[in-house]
């Protein structure tokens, strides 16, 4: 800090809501706020010119825009945001709901299925690729998978079957394919409509390149709410996330290193997610593909499609 430069004023955002709620007003509060600027305090309104006190959603609102124009604005939305976290999101027709807008309508099943990995004492492993399929990686992915006999499911956005499906026309015979949306939006943030949409059109997309229902969702991000559960529940769709991932950020040019943490990580039940497409980052997971299958064989494991290890899971019960 430059010699004879005014030391920055410090107020903690908790201090601030407490001076707003102690003047009692949003106005009042908006006074205290501009005297931390211009130096120059306006007195409170007297009882026979004070307004209505305000909602304290209201009080709080303000708050957030006078912690906006004092310069701290992060610190007046994290006070917001932990004064309002019990204020309920819409019960009905909301994201997060998982009831239907007309609270007659019942789910298509009683239940729906959620899984990240399955338990299971077998070596098996269910390798999957998200976001395809296209030009850069896929034709690799199906090579270096043809080439070690092993299989895997691939979570395609129907965007991409629609514009590249030649890609994987005939190739697809030994593999699965499941539904990752058609363009990738974030499930959590769509209704319930909107979902069924993102989801239904992939599906018709899908069936048509490969002949096949798809009967898996991985949700973009693994993302979910409450409103993408119904619309997966309503299209007959089992929701497969995952358990262990590549993690190529931390291996940057290393194929070897991301090679040993997968085939020491894994186990028995694993679902792993890899991308065959997507930032050029990602690219040292394929370029470690044909190892990892190799050193997880070495290990004993057994690469199948996702509907074979939920099969496996199905057996146990």
């Amino acid at each position: 800090m430059a010699l004879g430069a005014p030391a920055p004023v410090r107020i903690a955002a908790s201090s601030l809501l407490d001076l707003f709620f102690m003047a009692g007003s949003y106005s009042a509060g908006m006074s205290i706020a501009m005297a931390g600027r211009d130096r120059t305090a306006r007195p409170l309104p007297d009882a026979s010119s004070a307004r209505p006190v305000p909602s304290r959603r209201r009080v709080l609102a303000g708050v957030a825009s006078a912690l906006a124009g004092a310069g701290v604005a992060a610190a007046g939305k994290r006070g917001y945001d932990a004064f309002t976290a019990d204020d309920p999101l819409p019960f009905y027709g909301g994201y997060a709901a998982t009831v239907h807008a007309d609270r007659r309508t019942p789910p298509r099943s009683s239940h729906l299925n959620v899984v990240w990995g399955v338990d299971t004492a077998k070596q098996l492993i269910a390798l999957t690729f998200d976001d395809g399929p296209a030009p850069n990686w896929t034709p690799q992915v199906l090579a270096i998978l043809a080439e070690a006999r092993a299989r895997a499911t691939f979570f395609m956005l129907g965007a991409n079957a629609r514009r590249y499906g030649d890609l994987v026309a005939g190739k697809l015979a030994e593999h699965e394919v499941g539904n990752h949306t058609w363009a990738h939006r974030d499930l959590a943030r769509m209704t319930v409509e909107d979902s069924r949409a993102a989801i239904s059109r992939a599906h018709h997309e899908l069936a048509r390149l490969t002949g096949r229902e798809p009967t898996l969702l991985r949700p973009p991000y693994g993302h979910l709410a409450g409103s993408s559960m119904l619309a997966a529940n309503e299209l007959g769709y089992q929701i497969i996330l995952w358990n262990r991932q590549m993690i190529e950020s931390e291996y940057p040019g290393d194929p070897g290193g991301l090679t040993d943490y997968i085939v020491n990580a894994c186990t028995p039940g694993t679902i792993l997610l890899a991308h065959d497409t997507g930032p050029a980052d990602r690219l040292v997971a394929i370029q470690g593909l044909a190892g990892m299958i190799q050193g997880l064989r070495r290990r004993g494991f057994e690469f199948v499609r996702v509907s074979d290890l939920l099969a496996e899971s199905a057996t146990r019960r």
